[in-house]
């Protein structure tokens, strides 16, 4: 009887011990599930702007003084307790007033046509098609000098300098005789005779027309009847004087420069196009062009001509672009900047401002419903000013967030 006792007072503790752990365990995984279900139903909130405050009641932003929204809670539970998976595409849910808020903005993405700019920086030059030397026509010495300096305007209508020749008035003088013998001969009865009045008179006008004298000068020296003691000289066109290389009461040779004019009214504008864009250069394309002095007022011209050889140093080639210069605004070796638009393939076109970089990719955040903004990955284009082609991840007629998007990105940080 004592040795039963000896063998059922221990195992009596031990089965004790055991229930007692049990219970202790079972109480332990209550609590433990109610501590689960309380945190899961506990409700945070936090700042749209500043997501590192969280607070456990409601109320406004230390920080900006917005209001507080919910943080949202943990992911729903799935089957067997593992988390719901989330779908590919990241959907946040904004009310109007946090709209508002944040000024969440969106535009239409719509099948566009863009043109792509090339920036190019360039110098004005005179265009050589427009410049011309004024040189004597016959040795002689300069009496007047009608333009004194650099830089003055001249007009084809006007002379710019009157030059005495000896032998220029003897050819008028020859002239002069042989429109007397003409009248003359005219009635002789012998055909050769009456003819030879008319060379002689052919002759003498020929030579006057290669000393330069004008149609003009000569039916007034027909009309006066004396030799013009100083010729004047004419420019081709009118212009601005750039060089004057002779003084007043020099002697010059025959075919001596005299000037150096050209015509402001159009000039060339040489810009450097880089290699890589070359191919999207060609002639009669239009070029806009901006100066520093007027960058209010651009001028507008066309490609005339690209240069066919490329600088080893700049790897660039040079475009040549003839304008209008109204008013001589625009002066030679003056910089400019160039702006050359090249249309591009149409395709979905949305703001610059709706394209969120991450680093990895391009992401825009579409609004799929009222106030529920999904993440979609897209593929970019070519951009254009304020504008950017969409290649893949858009269809057209979706509304895209294009500002606020940081917002929606840091409530989806948040989720």
């Amino acid at each position: 009887m004592a040795l039963n006792k000896k063998f059922v007072i221990p195992l009596v503790i031990i089965l004790l011990a055991i229930a007692a752990g049990g219970g202790w365990y079972l109480w332990q995984n209550k609590e433990g599930g109610k501590t689960t279900d309380t945190a899961h139903i506990h409700q945070l909130y936090t700042c749209s702007m500043h997501p590192f405050i969280i607070k456990e009641k409601p109320g406004l932003c230390p920080i900006c003084g917005m209001e507080l929204i919910k943080k949202i809670d943990a992911a729903p539970k799935g089957v067997a307790g593992e988390p719901k998976k989330a779908d590919n595409n990241e959907q946040v849910s904004l009310s109007e007033k946090q709209r508002v808020m944040a000024n969440v903005a969106t535009a239409e993405a719509k099948n566009e046509t863009l043109n792509k700019e090339i920036n190019a920086v360039g110098i004005v030059q005179y265009n050589q098609s427009r410049q011309a030397k004024v040189t004597a026509w016959i040795a002689g010495r300069l009496e007047k000098l009608n333009v004194n300096s650099v830089g003055a305007i001249v007009s084809k209508e006007k002379p710019v300098a009157e030059i005495y020749s000896p032998d220029l008035v003897a050819t008028q003088q020859e002239y002069l005789l042989a429109l007397k013998s003409r009248e003359q001969l005219k009635n002789s009865p012998i055909a050769s005779i009456s003819q030879n009045g008319e060379g002689l008179v052919a002759s003498a006008r020929q030579r006057l027309l290669l000393f330069g004298v004008k149609e003009s000068q000569i039916a007034e020296l027909e009309r006066s009847g004396k030799p013009n003691i100083r010729i004047p000289i004419y420019t081709p066109f009118s212009g601005v004087v750039i060089e004057k290389m002779v003084q007043q009461g020099q002697y010059v040779a025959m075919g001596e420069a005299l000037f150096n004019i050209a015509d402001l009214s159009s000039v060339w504008v040489e810009v450097e196009v880089y290699e890589n864009e070359v191919s999207n250069i060609h002639l009669g394309q239009q070029v806009e062009i901006r100066s520093q002095p007027f960058p209010d007022k651009p001028s507008t011209g066309r490609i005339a001509f690209v240069y066919p050889f490329l600088d080893p140093k700049t790897r660039t080639v040079k475009a040549r672009i003839e304008l209008a210069n109204p008013g001589m605004k625009l002066k030679p070796e003056m910089f400019v900047n160039a702006i050359i638009r090249v249309p591009l393939a149409q395709s979905i076109v949305v703001p610059a401002t709706a394209v969120m970089n991450t680093g990895k990719r391009q992401v825009v955040w579409v609004e799929s419903s009222p106030g529920m903004f999904e993440s979609r990955t897209v593929q970019l284009g070519q951009q254009s000013g304020e504008k950017v082609q969409i290649l893949s991840g858009l269809q057209p007629g979706d509304k895209v967030a294009v500002s606020g998007g940081y917002l929606i990105d840091s409530e989806s940080q948040l989720k």
